[in-house]
């Protein structure tokens, strides 16, 4: 028997509200977990709607035209997202990266990304504020994002290939039309673009050469990921992981010119080495052989209000009862709702996954990675 059974619970309305707070606190922008790691990355997800199927995010199998997405009155305006990023860049937020789903769906996306735009760190300087993009309406919205103040952008794009890309986003969306985008987000100020390429073993795994070969004469970063276990709706087994010694083995085998790079900064998820000859810059992101847990500083928001604090989450705390309920609750009592979570985190599910006595929880909990980003 060949065929993948994927259990799926929907665990979107599982959320629990956040934690009772005592007395109220200050933000001074050094909020710390249990762990000492310290918050500095928020991710947003603006919609749960994509318009690719990717095999290891929104199959069709599950994505169907029977799938109940969330009604856009659940959905978190600007103003409400807005309002709570100020908070969370109160406690030490330095980067937003704006995710879905396909952001650009969202209706006047730039419209959010000009207030956010206007934020300021705890040390007056303006966010790092990103978007992830498949990529299929990017060649329409490069300017305009730009213009409205985002700064940078990474987009999705699993194989040069035509054909095996085709496979990969199962609505027959070419590669050109992806490297149309890259183009325009270059031309319009977004560079150096960050292209991720998920791995696949035995769907795509055939491109991690032809991709790094594409890519070295740009100045674009191209980013190999680990296939990960997010979510249940893929089906994910560790057979199908092409691991990042792999990855940087076939490189190496295929005669890549490579020197290790320095992180730029704590945290940052991918290792890094540049083309000794070229201009290119390639990443290995591999959060399953080598989990980097132990300096994690993000969080995500989902597109209805939902605070979760790992991509691996199996559940969230709900915000949205205190941005709408009859008594709308005080700034103050968010942030130090917010606080509460970060500082009560102890999240490290890559760390544990790797170790000899780790226990899966039921792959049917898990939330998808569709509906909080990457």
């Amino acid at each position: 028997m060949t065929e993948k059974f994927i259990p799926i619970t929907d665990i979107r309305q599982q959320a629990v509200p956040l934690p009772s707070v005592g007395l109220m606190q200050a933000a001074t922008g050094q909020l710390l977990d249990s762990l000492q790691r310290p918050l500095r990355d928020l991710r947003i997800s603006v919609t749960d709607r994509c318009n690719f199927r990717c095999v290891y995010c929104m199959p069709k199998e599950i994505f169907d035209q029977n799938y109940q997405y969330l009604p856009h009155a659940d959905l978190l305006n600007f103003e409400e997202i807005t309002r709570l990023a100020r908070i969370f860049v109160a406690h030490g937020v330095k980067k937003i990266r704006l995710t879905g789903g396909e952001p650009l769906l969202r209706k006047n996306i730039e419209q959010l990304i000009a207030m956010l735009a206007n934020l300021r760190t705890v040390d007056g300087a303006p966010l790092d504020l990103s978007l992830t993009t498949n990529g299929s309406l990017l060649a329409k919205k490069a300017l305009s994002l730009k213009n409205a103040g985002l700064g940078r952008i990474t987009v999705s794009l699993d194989a040069i290939n035509d054909d095996v890309f085709r496979r990969m986003n199962d609505v027959d969306y070419r590669v050109d039309q992806v490297l149309a985008g890259i183009a325009a987000a270059e031309a319009a100020g977004l560079g150096p673009v960050k292209v991720n390429m998920v791995v696949k073993a035995g769907i795509n795994d055939s491109q991690i050469v032809p991709m790094a070969e594409y890519f070295k004469h740009s100045p674009h970063i191209l980013r190999f990921i680990e296939y990960m276990d997010v979510g249940a709706s893929n089906g994910w087994r560790m057979g199908e992981v092409v691991t990042a010694d792999q990855i940087l083995q076939r490189l190496q085998q295929a005669d890549m010119q490579l020197a290790t790079l320095d992180a730029n900064y704590p945290g940052e998820t991918a290792r890094r080495w540049k083309h000794l000859h070229h201009a290119g810059e390639i990443g290995i992101i591999s959060s399953v052989t080598q989990a980097f847990c132990g300096d994690c500083s993000r969080i995500r928001l989902s597109t209805e209000g939902q605070l979760y604090t790992c991509l691996f989450a199996t559940r969230g705390y709900d915000l949205r009862p205190l941005l709408r309920s009859a008594r709308v609750s005080s700034d103050q009592e968010l942030a130090d709702g917010i606080a509460s979570v970060w500082q009560q985190r102890s999240d490290r599910y890559s760390e544990l996954r790797s170790s000899d006595t780790f226990v899966p929880a039921s792959v049917s909990k898990k939330i998808e990675m569709s509906y909080i980003g990457g």
